[in-house]
């Protein structure tokens, strides 16, 4: 059984759909392993005099998956994928690099990248960074191999984006059927991140009284002014 290669899918639209298969490429060796890192950003700006801080939520970065590799042009590895095991280590460089970072005139940018390794990874991304680091020369200079540390930045397309950021916004009406210990406090942090709308929540819904409330009871929980505490 043939172990499954690492694949990096190219594509000309960002819903991955387009000319997917021109310009693939299949890393020849595959790494040692992946690295996926994760980032929350936090202000933690401090006020003058202040050496303590109170770091606040920002946003969560983009998911990054770092990976090394090498080109190999001595012929000399077992293994060695069959598509570039008889080019020159510069021309397998051509065609990594024109997989995923020449400027594709057709979306002015380029383009979109689908990295794929057997059932462990699928990751739909863009290039962030990329290093190239030549290793092994011949007599004359030329390279005979070269090691690629790249970096993909996870890519969400901007409409499958919204889509899901809009199920869950707080800019819309949602409705929750309370269950057995729930309380209204506990729905508004959960909804708008504070417990200060309560009363705001108990009015809109007519409540007369914020405890007490039933199980299976429905509760709408609307867009709210948060100027009013």
């Amino acid at each position: 059984m043939l172990l499954a290669k690492l694949e990096i899918k190219s594509f000309s639209d960002n819903l991955f759909t387009l000319d997917g298969g021109k310009k693939d490429f299949i890393v020849p060796i595959n790494p040692e392993g992946f690295t996926k890192n994760y980032k929350v950003e936090h202000d933690t700006s401090r006020g003058h005099g202040n050496n303590q801080t109170n770091p606040k939520f920002k946003s969560t970065a983009p998911e990054e998956l770092k990976i090394d590799f090498i080109l190999d042009g001595t012929r000399t590895m077992d293994g060695y994928h069959d598509s570039l095991k008889f080019l020159k280590v510069s021309e397998q460089l051509a065609r990594f690099l024109e997989c995923v970072y020449d400027y594709d005139g057709k979306i002015h940018r380029p383009r979109f990248l689908q990295v794929l390794y057997g059932s462990e990874l699928n990751f739909p991304c863009v290039l962030s960074n990329l290093d190239i680091n030549h290793t092994l020369f011949d007599q004359e200079g030329s390279p005979l191999r070269v090691k690629i540390s790249v970096t993909f930045l996870k890519y969400v397309a901007p409409e499958k984006r919204v889509k899901e950021e809009r199920n869950e916004s707080p800019d819309l009406t949602h409705y929750r059927i309370l269950k057995q210990g729930e309380r209204l406090d506990m729905l508004s942090f959960q909804q708008y991140g504070t417990s200060n709308y309560l009363l705001q929540l108990a009015r809109f819904n007519t409540l007369t009284t914020i405890r007490g409330n039933r199980a299976g009871q429905e509760i709408y929980l609307p867009p709210l002014d948060k100027s009013e505490k």
